[in-house]
């Protein structure tokens, strides 16, 4: 399927050096995207990423997006972009009870503020020219929140309201913006978690393939399968989706914790 980009069109990734992220980039570049600008905190892996991807310009900015002042030095780039992908974010896990809440607020100023402050710089921006889209890739947990994570649960179910209020007006003004809700991912991320969890609940790390066998289909989703859906969502064979959250999980939020 074509699904209608230009090559004259720009789009910005956030977290976008690894995992979902990278992903994202290669399923842009391969639909024909000539300029990709990736955020993100580490130059060396974004500078892996531009070799892997040679049919695209990949024009990285190295920025910690936790902090307010590298949010404000994307102002330029999130205005000119055709399509803003919101992506990064990692918040750990835990319940309330023995939470360490400094971790949490430096967590939610990365993914929480990071995402609303590039969002109303971006939609000012491509309310002025009438055109764009915001992709927010936010996590099954705000869906169907869990105390095990609860950070994140309480940062996605945020995101969620801001994407489905803002989105459910931008429309009127040739903006879409909308989310994608994955549900585990396989990333070193995931691997991390799953490999805690499994030493916490079996006393073994290693043991974490059991939790997989309850999985939808006995499998962890792939960051492609997140690349494609999002990509999908922000072309414009999508053109009348704004306002909502598409869940990528298999149905996982519907048969007990996320994770």
């Amino acid at each position: 399927m074509d699904l209608g980009y230009q090559a004259g069109q720009s789009v910005l990734v956030t977290g976008g050096s690894r995992g979902i992220g990278a992903a994202t980039v290669r399923a842009f570049a391969r639909e024909g995207v000539k300029r990709v600008h990736v955020a993100a905190r580490d130059a060396g892996s974004i500078d892996r990423l531009a070799a892997e991807v040679p049919a695209a310009e990949i024009v990285g900015h190295v920025l910690d997006l936790s902090r307010p002042a590298d949010r404000i030095r994307l102002r330029d780039v999130a205005g000119e972009v055709d399509v803003l992908v919101n992506n990064a974010g990692a918040i750990p896990q835990g319940a309330l009870a023995g939470a360490h809440l400094p971790d949490w607020q430096r967590a939610w100023d990365l993914k929480v503020w990071g995402y609303v402050e590039l969002t109303q710089l971006a939609l000012a921006a491509m309310t002025e020219r009438g055109s764009g889209v915001i992709v927010n890739v936010v996590g099954v947990s705000g869906e169907r929140p869990d105390a095990g994570y609860l950070a994140g649960s309480m940062a996605n179910s945020a995101l969620m309201t801001m994407t489905r209020t803002v989105g459910a007006y931008s429309l009127d003004h040739g903006v879409r913006v909308l989310g994608v809700n994955p549900g585990p991912v396989e990333t070193q991320r995931l691997a991390d978690a799953l490999r805690a969890r499994a030493a916490t609940e079996l006393g073994d790390p290693e043991r974490w393939p059991e939790f997989v066998a309850g999985y939808p289909a006995r499998r962890i989703a792939t960051a492609e399968e997140v690349a494609d859906t999002v990509v999908f969502l922000a072309s414009p064979r999508s053109s009348y989706t704004s306002g909502c959250i598409v869940t990528l999980d298999g149905g996982m939020a519907w048969r007990g914790r996320a994770l």
